[in-house]
């Protein structure tokens, strides 16, 4: 593998969105956007791309999604003002230097991403710890895998997952929990869908409260509660022990601490679990006897695990089942924590979480402390405890942090409970955000603004879900005046190091991403992740590398020898006792909430938002509960609902699905303030911590669902950029309790949609105002008001083409509206249709984004007898990334 390959100016990089790292061919266009596909050599994907990767060159070349120039606002009620990059440093410098002198290194933190390259991580981490002197430094990373980390190296003594993806095509036993790899790790999933089809033996088991794609080939689906993961797995591991699945060579040579654990794992027997985590004893024993009775047992998880206050306890209870029976560091068999974000597992190698140095040291170690020291040449590093995510903004809703440097994350829309975290940015003297997308709320609290370069105008490494580091590489220059990541930090470094250590001014000078990489890859040196003697040139001759890397080849598993990093080189079985979730039911909040991910979807939607196409299978948020709640709480499919609970409320309208156990609900993730009125989703999530991880309980919240009693409703859908209206849809969402604002494609053109909701029935001329800004001026307009009543209704035509419409108090004729602007059939009366005296035709889901493949033609397809494979041929759905075919099946079988 090669940096460029043929004639075309085409290089090798990789994905941007989760861990697992798959490779890319971007090739420039010469128009500002790139042509993306997978690359066939590389060992994650062997070419292979979900539809996000697939549609990876639509994001580039977006007029306005970028910040082009930093800015800088004086005061906290003044507007931003555009100034150079001197200036910008210049301020960034000033403003750290006068916290770190009148209020102490402490007063300064660093709030990172899991999507930051390597590079960029070790230079924040070094500026942070080694210049600034705090450990106020964390990263996204805490929302996510932290209790992975945690578990791992509790048990096992190292963060470092022991299996790496060929252990998929090799295992007998295949144990998902808590893991939508459908939507979350679509290609790794694809994978598994193969290897199970060629061993139809293979067993495959799926613990989730909700019956996700993923559980769609599972022979054992086991619908959890919320949380109660903890009990599972001491119940299988009960009837492993007692049915003497247990292998006990393995335990007797190899680990500690079994004795305490079995004396707690009485109580929980199958039948005390079932009580406990809502799942049939029967299928708990039958879990436990395919797990135990494999030849090989491969654990896939994630935030199913992670994302709860017990989270830790979690992930220990699960890979006990792999120490018990001896299912680790063989083929097809280990723990395998999938991780969220590209660069997550980079991000924790170098330190970037406040509980973690350089190289898997603890910052609570002396020794470890003093090894970075020298490394870095710098007299000490700070001993005072770091602030992990949640207690850096509840520290700064308390005044004690006086500069707040964001960088590549959107914690007012990602964070838990955002009541908190506004008030925290607002309380802030200076918010630093370095970002590259110009829809991040967290930019309406900044009062600098560094753009940043993003996916593909970077250049550094990245490591996956299985350890293997990759080199990203730039096929565009960054635009307007965005800079690398890595740079912009190293140019602050200087500044301030030469205001308050100067004789510290060279440790920033880097020529370029190799020279930090390879500063960075001396610090794991002697460690359990030991990558000292890999370079860029390595990667760049022979391609990605797994660690440990011992000069010549990467360690695709761990502890075949059974030998661990602990102190006696043992694995360790805790003693972990049944916690519950910190948010209990109760009779005021009487739903589990859960959240999740969208299979087409990413994050904040920062980048996502900006292809339509990927919109076309989810285009708005959506409670989503299982039909016997909605018939208790008397509410209809599509009705507006308020969910709310001690921390806050939002609007959203409700849908009926099966797939989710009563009594639990289900939000997507993505949708946060830009998008969602009030302050987004987590606006409801709890900021209850995991004692030992710091990871918050994201994954569950108690709620409460009751009819919206919002009767005036509005809909705005027409051609334009969602960018050219942000000032006007901010102060929309402002001032309506549901208003949702997405980018959607209709008949192959971009369109904007907004929804508005209220208890009373404000005018519709700001709609149609919003409408004419963006809408040719010639364009002819047929309004159907009745002022009296509150009713706006305006279509936009350019001959016998629909533009766009208007419609405020009364929305009957939207899905008719949409379906028409869609390339539907026109009305037979346009003027009938507004005033609800006739209907049309309803506009389809797009299910396979990769060929644009619409529900209706799908089921018309069925309807003349098609099966899955019929499908593929004749429409092509399914074909591409293959995320689709779950649901295909699902509209065959119906």
């Amino acid at each position: 593998m090669t940096a460029t390959t043929g004639h075309n100016n085409t290089v090798s990089s990789i994905c941007c969105y989760c861990g697992t790292g798959c490779g890319v061919q971007v090739t420039p266009l010469g128009d500002g956007t790139v042509r993306v596909i997978g690359d066939d050599s590389h060992p994650a994907n062997f070419g292979r791309l979900c539809s996000k990767g697939r549609t990876l060159g639509d994001t580039t070349g977006r007029p306005g999604a970028r910040l082009l120039r930093p800015t800088l606002r004086l005061a906290k009620d003044a507007p931003a003002q555009a100034v150079s990059w001197d200036s910008a440093l210049a301020t960034v410098s000033d403003k750290l230097a006068a916290a770190i002198r009148e209020h102490g290194p402490d007063s300064v933190a660093f709030y990172l991403s899991g999507q930051l390259l390597t590079e960029d991580y070790y230079l924040f981490n070094k500026l942070a710890r080694g210049l600034v002197g705090s450990n106020n430094i964390d990263t996204n990373s805490r929302l996510c895998m932290s209790s992975a980390v945690t578990g791992y190296k509790l048990t096992l003594g190292a963060d470092a997952p022991p299996a790496c993806y060929d252990d998929l095509e090799l295992a007998g036993c295949v144990f998902i929990a808590g893991a939508n790899m459908a939507y979350a790790h679509p290609v790794l999933f694809r994978r598994l869908e193969e290897a199970k089809a060629a061993n139809p033996d293979m067993k495959i088991i799926v613990a989730d409260p909700r019956r996700t794609d993923t559980a769609s080939i599972a022979d054992l689906y086991l619908p959890v509660l919320p949380g109660t993961d903890v009990a599972l797995f001491h119940a299988m591991l009960n009837v492993m022990i007692w049915e003497e699945l247990i292998d006990r060579d393995y335990i007797a040579q190899h680990t500690e601490g079994f004795a305490a654990l079995r004396q707690r794992l009485r109580e929980f027997t199958p039948r005390a679990a079932s009580e406990l985590c809502g799942v049939h004893e029967d299928d708990i024993v039958t879990a436990a006897r395919w797990f135990a009775s494999s030849p090989a047992t491969l654990s896939c998880y994630t935030m199913g695990l992670n994302q709860y206050s017990n989270g830790s306890d979690k992930n220990a209870a699960l890979i006990h089942l792999h120490l018990a029976t001896g299912h680790i560091g063989k083929p097809g068999a280990g723990p395998f924590s999938l991780t969220g974000q590209p660069n997550a597992m980079g991000g924790r190698e170098v330190g970037g979480l406040a509980t973690v140095l350089p190289g898997h040291r603890d910052p609570a170690n002396a020794a470890h402390r003093a090894e970075v020291a020298a490394l870095w040449q710098v007299p000490a590093l700070p001993a005072q405890p770091g602030l992990s995510a949640v207690e850096m903004f509840e520290a700064a809703a308390e005044g004690k942090i006086k500069v707040l440097w964001i960088a590549c994350t959107n914690p007012a829309q990602s964070l838990p409970d955002q009541a908190l975290v506004r008030a925290a940015l607002e309380r802030v003297d200076c918010v630093i955000v370095q970002e590259a997308f110009a829809g991040s709320e967290t930019l309406a609290y900044a009062d600098i603004v560094l753009p940043a370069a993003t996916w593909p105008e970077k250049d550094g490494t990245v490591t996956n879900s299985e350890r293997r580091i990759s080199r990203v590489r730039a096929a565009l220059p960054a635009p307007g005046e965005a800079r690398e990541d890595w740079r912009i930090v190293a140019a602050v470094a200087q500044r301030l190091a030469a205001t308050i250590a100067p004789q510290h001014v060279a440790k920033f000078a880097f020529a370029d991403g190799g020279s930090v990489f390879a500063e960075h890859a001396a610090t794991t040196a002697g460690r359990d992740l030991d990558y000292s003697a890999l370079s860029y040139a390595i990667l760049d001759v022979h391609g990605p590398q797994q660690w440990p890397f011992d000069g010549k080849v990467g360690r695709s598993r761990l502890y075949g020898d059974g030998v661990f990093p602990t102190a006696s080189g043992r694995a360790q079985f805790l003693d972990v006792a049944w916690r519950t979730p910190a948010d209990k039911v109760s009779a005021h909040f009487p739903i589990r909430l859960t959240t999740g991910r969208l299979r087409d979807h990413w994050h904040s939607m920062s980048r996502t938002a900006l292809v339509p196409t990927l919109t076309r299978h989810v285009e708005e948020p959506a409670l989503v509960m299982h039909p016997r709640d909605m018939q208790r709480h008397k509410l209809q499919a599509g009705e507006l609902v308020k969910v709310r609970n001690k921390r806050g409320a939002i609007y959203l309208p409700v849908q009926a699905d099966d797939s989710l156990r009563a009594g639990v609900a289900f939000i997507p993730m993505h949708w946060g303030g830009a998008a969602l009125g009030g302050q987004g989703i987590n606006a409801l999530t709890s900021r209850a911590l995991d004692p030992q991880s710091k990871q918050p309980e994201l994954k569950l919240a108690a709620v409460s669902v009751e009819p919206a009693k919002l009767p005036w409703r509005a809909t705005l859908l027409l051609r334009g950029d969602v960018q050219m209206l942000r000032p006007q849809l901010e102060a929309l969402r402002a001032s309506f309790p549901y208003a949702v604002a997405v980018p959607v494609n209709l008949a192959g053109a971009e369109h904007l949609r907004l929804r508005l909701g209220a208890a009373s029935a404000p005018s519709g001329e700001l709609l149609a105002e919003l409408a004419t800004r963006l809408l040719p001026a010639a364009a002819m307009q047929a309004a159907f008001d009745d002022p009296a009543r509150g009713v706006l209704r305006r279509v936009w035509l350019e001959g016998k083409t629909p533009l766009g419409f208007v419609l405020a108090g009364d929305v009957r004729a939207d899905a008719a509206l949409t379906a028409w602007l869609d390339g539907g059939d026109a009305p037979e009366s346009l003027a009938s249709l507004l005033l609800g005296r006739s209907s049309g035709a309803v506009r389809a889901r797009v299910v396979c984004a990769c060929e644009g493949v619409r529900e209706d033609a799908i089921c018309a397809g069925i309807q003349r007898g098609l099966d899955v494979d019929g499908l593929k041929r004749e429409l092509r759905c399914g074909t591409g990334c293959g995320s689709c075919v779950p649901e295909l099946k699902r509209l065959c079988a119906a």
